[in-house]
């Protein structure tokens, strides 16, 4: 007899709509250091014209490690939970085969919401110092809390949006999206080098300056300014069990 077990549905992020619809998660890719300023306070170089850019970082999250009602587990295995505030786009269609073009690459959006891309800072920065991957300090549980998605027609031209978030009513980070050193057209060029982007992944967009702990009893607010807010808590720490 062969067991058969049933497949967890995908996370499914409410659209702001009458119609009450949902976007189902297929993966999470995430941008790191798309902010010069970030990219300084963390020890790494920043690019000083668009032509000296290479190609952006990339790494990624477990689509189960979205949260949906803001309320964030301290997780096992650090003592160093850092924040970072991003914008989140997500694909309603699928990539044509080949690379996406610029141009094209904004047909494929389907809305924008704010997220945390958090960090275990201490598992991240141990692994950087012996040259190993440092996944471990990035995809686990819980670690990516996301609002919910506001259509594109609604959220209209990204480069005068900000980024704000705050712990305790109190500003930790705010950026502005024209500081993006790789756009959203960018980001889904370059993506479509490595992976076949497809209809319910999420992309991370890279975090301002400004990232800081969390700790339990902390209360935030992420907010894509004007366009949509995250509210959420930090929780007791992940027991194990």
């Amino acid at each position: 007899m062969t067991d058969v077990i049933a497949a967890t549905p995908p996370t499914r992020l409410r659209i702001r709509s009458a119609a009450g619809d949902t976007f189902p998660v297929r993966r999470i890719y995430c941008v790191g250091r798309n902010f010069a300023d970030h990219a300084r306070e963390m020890g790494a170089a920043a690019p000083a014209s668009r032509a000296e850019r290479g190609h952006p970082v990339f790494f990624c999250k477990p689509a189960d490690a979205v949260v949906l009602d803001g309320v964030v587990p301290y997780p096992r295995g650090t003592g160093e939970l850092h924040h970072e505030v991003e914008l989140v786009v997500a694909l309603g269609a699928d990539a044509p085969a080949g690379l996406v073009d610029r141009d094209a690459a904004g047909a494929m959006v389907h809305g924008y919401a704010i997220g945390l891309d958090l960090t275990r800072r201490d598992l991240q920065s141990a692994a950087k110092a012996k040259g190993l991957p440092w996944d471990i300090g990035k995809a686990f549980d819980h670690s990516a809390p996301v609002s919910e998605l506001v259509p594109v027609a609604e959220v209209g031209d990204l480069s005068s949006r900000t980024l704000t978030l705050r712990v305790n009513d109190e500003v930790r980070q705010h950026g502005a999206l024209s500081d993006l050193i790789w756009d959203v057209p960018d980001i889904l060029h370059e993506l479509s080098r490595l992976f076949a982007l497809k209809a319910g992944d999420l992309v991370f967009m890279g975090t301002p300056a400004g990232v800081g702990p969390l700790q339990p009893g902390d209360a935030y607010v992420a907010s894509l300014d004007g366009v949509v807010e995250l509210h959420g808590r930090v929780a007791a720490a992940d027991s194990g069990l």
